[in-house]
C-alpha cells in the first residue's frame, strides 16, 4: 500500500538554524510570518566556532531586547578592541558613538540558543534532523522535500544552511570566487598540561598568535583548562592555486598534538578534543542572493577568510535586512520592488567583506615574504593614526554602512545612534523603540499631527532627546536605519507618507 508522503505548510520555510537562520526566524516570527525552520544536525553542536559578536550586530540585537540574554548567557565584552589582520593595534569604535564601541565574545552554540528560544517563543517552528534533498521552486511558491520524506510547501524559502549550502548546490548555482591556499584547524581542547609561552587569560589577538616548527596557532583560554584552538601549517597550497584540501577529514589528536607542541613547547600535552572541524581561507560570493522564490543569506550566500571576526556578523546582519522585507512582502505590505532591495544593499556589503579580508589575508600571512612584512610595518603605522584607526574600527565593526537609500540629509541610510529619549510614557531608549520590529518615525520636535494616516507596523513617536543625533525628524526603518530625515518638522507630513509609500510600506 502506498503511503503519501507528510506535508507541512508555512508561509516562509528557513533552512539552517545556525544565528543567520535563527535571526531570520526571529524577525519573521515576530512580524506573525508563519515560519519554519528546518535543520539537518539532529541536535545543536556545542562548539565555540563564531565566537565573536562586533558592535554594529550588537546593536541590532539590542534593538530586538536579545543583547541582555546573551550578554546573560556568559556573553563578555572584549575590552582590548578589535583587530584587522591581527596586527598589534587595537581598534577604537569609540569615535562611532555607539553604545558597545567592544566586540563581545560568545560561543556560537550559546548564540544560536538564545535565538532559538526567542524564536519558539515568538511562534516560529524548529525542525531538527531533516535534510533538504529536494527544492522545488515555482511561480506560487517553492517545495522543499527531506530525506525523511517530508514535505514542506511555503511561499519563500530561505537557504541559510552554510559555505556548503545543500539548497544552492541543488538548485545548480554558481558559487565563483578564489579556493583556498591555506587550510586550518578550529578545535575546542582540554590541556592536560600548559607551558608557560600557554596564555592564561585572554587578549588582543595579536597577542594570542604564534608560530614555530613550521606550525601557527592561536589559543584562546575559555576558562579552567579549556581553550578554542584556532591553528594550521604555515606551507601554502600548490601554485597552481587548486583547493585540494579534504575539509571532511576527521581532525586527529595526533595533528592537534603536533602543532601544540611544535608552538608551545613540549610541556604542553593535550587532554581532550571536545570537538574540531577544518576551514580554509576561500573566498567566493553568490552573483544573485534572490533566485525567484528562494533567497540565500549568511555563508549560504558568500564565504571569506575568518580574518576579524566578519562571518556570524556578516549573517546575522544579513537577516535583520532581509527579515522586515520578506514579511511585508508576505502580508502584502510591501512595494513591488522591496524584496529585491535585499540584494542590492546586503551583496555590496559582503563585496566589501570580501575584499578587506582578501586585503587582511596578505597581512596576516604566517610566512610574510621581505615585501608583505614591509607593507605590514606600513599599515601598522597607518593604524596608529586616529582617523585611520576609525575608518578600519567602522568598517570591521559595521558601524560605518551607509546604504544608498535616496534623499539628500546627510543621515539618510546610516544607522541612527542609540541615546536617551523621554517620550509621553517617560525616559526611554532610543533602541527600545523597536523592540516590536515596527519602523518608527521619530520626532523630536513634538511637532507632527498625533493623526498622521500611517500604515500598520510605523510607529509614531514624539520624544525630546538632551543630545544632537543628526536630525529632528526621522523615519527609521525597523533594522535601525534611517530612510528619512529632516531638521525641522514643519510642513513634512506629506514628505514622510510618500517616502513610507515609495521605500517602507505600501499604504493600506
Amino acid at each position: 500500500m502506498r503511503t503519501e508522503p507528510e506535508v507541512v505548510e508555512a508561509e516562509v520555510v528557513v533552512v539552517g538554524a545556525g544565528p543567520t537562520g535563527l535571526t531570520l526566524a526571529c524577525e519573521l516570527a515576530l512580524a506573525g510570518v508563519g515560519t519554519l525552520v528546518l535543520e539537518k544536525a539532529p541536535r545543536r553542536i556545542e562548539q565555540v566556532k563564531g565566537g565573536g559578536i562586533q558592535p554594529r550586530t550588537a546593536e541590532l540585537l539590542e534593538l530586538r531586547g536579545l543583547l541582555a540574554p546573551l550578554l546573560a548567557s556568559g556573553g563578555s565584552y572584549v575590552r582590548e578592541g578589535g583587530h584587522f589582520a591581527a596586527l598589534p593595534v587595537p581598534l577604537d569604535c569609540t569615535p562611532w558613538r555607539t553604545s558597545h564601541p567592544f566586540p563581545i565574545a560568545i560561543p556560537q552554540w550559546k548564540v544560536e540558543e538564545v535565538l532559538e528560544e526567542r524564536a519558539v517563543g515568538q511562534g516560529a517552528r524548529v525542525l531538527r534532523d531533516a535534510t533538504v534533498c529536494a527544492v522545488e521552486p515555482d511561480d506560487d511558491g517553492v517545495t522543499l522535500v527531506t530525506t525523511g520524506g517530508l514535505r514542506v510547501r511555503a511561499r519563500h524559502a530561505v537557504a541559510c544552511d552554510g559555505g556548503h549550502s545543500t539548497v544552492r548546490k541543488l538548485l545548480g548555482l554558481p558559487f565563483p570566487g578564489r579556493p583556498g591556499t591555506h587550510e586550518a584547524v578550529l578545535a575546542d581542547i582540554r590541556l592536560a598540561t600548559a607551558s608557560p609561552l600557554v596564555p592564561r587569560q585572554s587578549g588582543h589577538m595579536s597577542t594570542l598568535t604564534r608560530q614555530a616548527g613550521g606550525h601557527w596557532a592561536m589559543l584562546v583560554p575559555l576558562g579552567g583548562d579549556l581553550y578554542r584552538l584556532t591553528c594550521g601549517r604555515t606551507r601554502r597550497a600548490d601554485e597552481t592555486g587548486q583547493d585540494d584540501f579534504d575539509r571532511d577529514s576527521p581532525v586527529t589528536p595526533a595533528e592537534i598534538s603536533a602543532a601544540l607542541q611544535a608552538v608551545y613547547g613540549s610541556e604542553t600535552t593535550l587532554g581532550t578534543v571536545e570537538n574540531a572541524s577544518r576551514f580554509t581561507d576561500a573566498t567566493r560570493q553568490l552573483e544573485h542572493y534572490r533566485v525567484g522564490r528562494v533567497l540565500f543569506a549568511g555563508d549560504a550566500a558568500h564565504i571569506h577568510p575568518p580574518l576579524g571576526g566578519q562571518g556570524l556578523n556578516l549573517g546575522i546582519q544579513d537577516a535583520f535586512n532581509l527579515g522586515w522585507k520578506l514579511a511585508a512582502t508576505v502580508q502584502g505590505r510591501a512595494p513591488h520592488d522591496l524584496l529585491d532591495s535585499y540584494h542590492a544593499e546586503r551583496h555590496p556589503v559582503a563585496a566589501e567583506t570580501l575584499h578587506h579580508t582578501s586585503a587582511q589575508r596578505v597581512l596576516a600571512d604566517p610566512e610574510p615574504g621581505a615585501d608583505a612584512a614591509a607593507l605590514r610595518d606600513i599599515v601598522i603605522d597607518l593604524l596608529r593614526l586616529p582617523d585611520a584607526n576609525r575608518h578600519i574600527a567602522g568598517l570591521m565593526s559595521g558601524l560605518s554602512l551607509r546604504h544608498p537609500l535616496p534623499g539628500d540629509h546627510p543621515l539618510t541610510g546610516h544607522r541612527v545612534p542609540d541615546a536617551d529619549l523621554v517620550t509621553d510614557s517617560g525616559p526611554t531608549r532610543l533602541s527600545a523603540l523597536f523592540r516590536s520590529g515596527h519602523a518608527v518615525l521619530l520626532d523630536l520636535t513634538r511637532g507632527l499631527p498625533d493623526d498622521l494616516r500611517l500604515p500598520p507596523r510605523i510607529d509614531l513617536v514624539h520624544a525630546t532627546c538632551p543630545e544632537d543625533i543628526g536630525a529632528a525628524v526621522l523615519l527609521v526603518r525597523p533594522d535601525g536605519y534611517v530612510c528619512w530625515a529632516a531638521d525641522d518638522s514643519e510642513g513634512h507630513g506629506d514628505a514622510v507618507l510618500t517616502v513610507i509609500a515609495d521605500r517602507l510600506a505600501s499604504m493600506p
